[in-house]
């Protein structure tokens, strides 16, 4: 029996790695010819960072190396939609039917009586420990924002997001009802706070009650506070359900000029044709960028007792991002009523995205939705892919082609952050036991 392929990064300070396979979407400033979106080359390192990428087999012969064999490396990930203040609470807080309005209610008596600050802590770290360790270097993560719980947990966010800067850079998004936008008191504490903590503004918008007047409301106070948007959109399979063609709409409407996201838009597969049409283009003309959670809407979508669902619960990735709308995939919740599995884990994110909204034949350009189009959404054009100058944050992977990459999970993987492997062992379920009581 063939022994199993198991690189060894040299200890120097600039070395070569021969002989890689790279997904050409995640590459700037190299050209090689592909075969399925994939190029080989040769990746010199010195000093933590990337010195050049050369085609391969050509790295200076004097210079320690690692003949990788064709694995593939890729840049660090980046999930741009996660609560990390969610996570882990399955456990103690479980959603047996398996249904959103199960999550809602179960979440919101999880938060009630169990959000302090330690909790909310405690949680946060062992969801990034397992992030860090499966090689993803920036998320955004969305936190439940009505009071009293949005100076709790931004305040903790940001005493993590400090913790961990230089391992994974951190990102904040203020959740709530959008119903609550009318009440005055509560919208202008809840702005002081994100403004604050640096964070984003978000909500869950709902055809209901004023809808125009309280996306102008939400682009006005955005521009007045130079705060960038994400919000949630449409996570229902009710056809009348399109606030996402309003959100455009309002944007437009208020010539607002930063960034805007949103994520689920689950409706938009079930709308008419022309009505789809009309929405795709709108979001693509007020350069709106969209986020597909493809594993959560699986498992909440459509999901009626003793019947198997009908639809898939993703939006219209594909016919969004033809219309040049800039798309991504993300874990969304980890563990928790919404979904009750999940590693914050990039790969299996990718995997599953790819089977469930067919990103492959061809397999080209897949690999930009957990790499370079979600680090361009976030505003961090120096993340998500493999350049000279940049640092060496690099996964290796033993799987050659995509066929290998695809049929197994990579627990055997190889994360580099500034040129050295990092310590991949995953923090045990048990640490989180003393939080799990009552």
């Amino acid at each position: 029996m063939m022994p199993a392929f198991v690189p060894h990064l040299p200890k120097a300070d600039r070395f070569a790695l021969r002989n890689a396979t790279l997904p050409s979407v995640t590459v700037d400033g190299f050209q090689a010819p592909t075969c399925e979106g994939l190029l080989s080359a040769d990746i010199v390192i010195s000093g933590g960072k990337i010195e050049a990428l050369l085609p391969a087999g050509s790295a200076p012969a004097d210079l320690p190396s690692t003949d990788l064999d064709e694995s593939m490396v890729w840049p660090c990930f980046v999930d741009m939609h996660t609560h990390l203040d969610k996570g882990h609470i399955w456990p103690r807080s479980p959603n047996p039917t398996g249904d959103f309005p199960g999550a809602l209610e179960t979440v919101k008596a999880d938060r009630e009586a169990r959000w302090n600050a330690g909790d909310v802590r405690a949680r946060m770290e062992f969801a990034l420990r397992t992030a860090y360790a499966h090689g993803t270097k920036l998320i955004r993560t969305h936190l439940d924002s009505l009071a009293p719980q949005h100076r709790i947990s931004f305040e903790v966010f940001s005493e993590v997001r400090d913790a961990w800067a230089g391992k994974i850079d951190l990102q904040a998004v203020a959740l709530f009802p959008f119903d609550q936008i009318g009440d005055e008191a509560f919208f202008k504490d809840l702005i002081e706070v994100i403004v604050a903590h640096n964070g984003l503004l978000g909500g869950v918008t709902r055809m209901e009650g004023n809808l125009d007047a309280g996306l102008d409301l939400l682009f006005r106070t955005a521009a007045d506070n130079g705060l960038d948007i994400d919000l949630h959109v449409d996570e229902t399979q009710d056809k009348e359900v399109l606030t996402l063609k309003s959100i455009a709409e309002a944007k437009l409407r208020n010539r607002f000029e930063g960034a805007v996201t949103v994520g689920h838009c689950c409706s938009l597969t079930r709308q008419d044709a022309d009505v789809a049409k009309y929405t795709i283009d709108k979001v693509a003309e007020a350069r709106i960028s969209v986020v597909s959670l493809p594993m959560c809407n699986m498992y909440l979508q459509d999901r009626q007792p003793g019947r198997t669902p009908h639809y898939r619960g993703v939006t219209m990735f594909k016919e969004l991002a033809a219309a040049g709308v800039p798309t991504a995939v993300s874990s969304d919740n980890t563990r928790d009523p919404f979904y009750a599995y999940g590693d914050l884990d990039a790969v299996e994110v990718f995997r599953e995205a790819v089977r469930i909204i067919h990103l492959d034949h061809p397999l080209d350009d897949a690999a930009r939705v957990v790499t370079r189009s979600p680090a361009d959404i976030l505003g961090r054009p120096d993340v998500g892919r493999i350049a000279a100058g940049l640092p060496a944050d690099l996964v290796i992977f033993s799987a050659r082609r995509w066929s290998e990459f695809l049929s197994r999970p990579q627990a055997d993987r190889i994360v580099m952050r500034n040129g050295m492997g990092i310590d991949r062992s995953l923090p045990d379920y048990r640490e989180l036991d003393p939080l799990m009581k009552d």
